[in-house]
């Protein structure tokens, strides 16, 4: 059974799996229809088309204090590979139409380099300025952590805090404590433009 987290609450992720060295990150959403009344109830009743909205997950790998070391520690989806290897993203989703994980971040934790401490996971909404959009357009956003050797969802995490105005949300981290990960559900959103300025706050 998968341990679904609240806002805030972190735990343990190798110490209670032993054995456990790669992981899938899923991260999901689905754009609110738009009709009816608005909002989650209006969108069962209307059948209302939804907005594209184009979300994109990507990592950020920290150093110590929190610091980005090398632009090329963010993986997103024009960077799909960290230099090690250790971390891979699967591709870009451009709707977020469709059941289960829109995109999926593989992280191999035995190659994460000893620099590393912590692994950071945003969803921001591409282009969300000229786009006038923000994630108050979107429901239902989750992020889940899977053992890819038998896919048992070990962690999941839904995002359900009113997120309305804000085009950038921070889902959770995993992070070094001793010689064991743990993982943070976070579901912090802030109001950062693209990509590069969720980057330059970690810099």
């Amino acid at each position: 059974m998968a341990i679904n987290l609240q806002k805030g609450q972190r735990v343990d992720l190798t110490k209670s799996n032993p054995g456990l060295s790669k992981i899938l990150v899923g991260l999901g959403w689905d754009p609110v229809q738009s009709g009816g009344g608005g909002g989650f109830f209006g969108s069962l009743f209307s059948g209302g088309s939804a907005p594209n909205i184009d979300c994109d997950a990507s990592v950020i790998m920290l150093g110590a204090n929190d610091k980005l070391q090398n632009n090329k520690d963010v993986i997103y989806f024009a960077n799909l590979r960290s230099n090690d290897g250790s971390v891979q993203h699967t591709g870009d989703n451009l709707t977020g139409d469709g059941d289960g994980d829109d995109e999926q971040i593989i992280v191999d934790l035995s190659k994460v380099p000893s620099r590393i401490q912590k692994l950071v996971f945003v969803v921001n909404i591409y282009d969300c300025v000229k786009r006038k959009q923000h994630f108050g357009m979107i429901q239902n956003a989750f992020i889940r952590v899977v053992n890819p050797n038998n896919n048992q969802e070990l962690i999941h995490y839904n995002l359900s805090d009113n997120y309305g105005g804000l085009t950038c949300l921070v889902a959770g981290e995993i992070y070094r404590h001793g010689n064991e990960w743990k993982f943070a559900a976070v579901g912090t959103g802030t109001t950062a433009g693209s990509l590069s300025e969720i980057v330059r706050s970690y810099s």
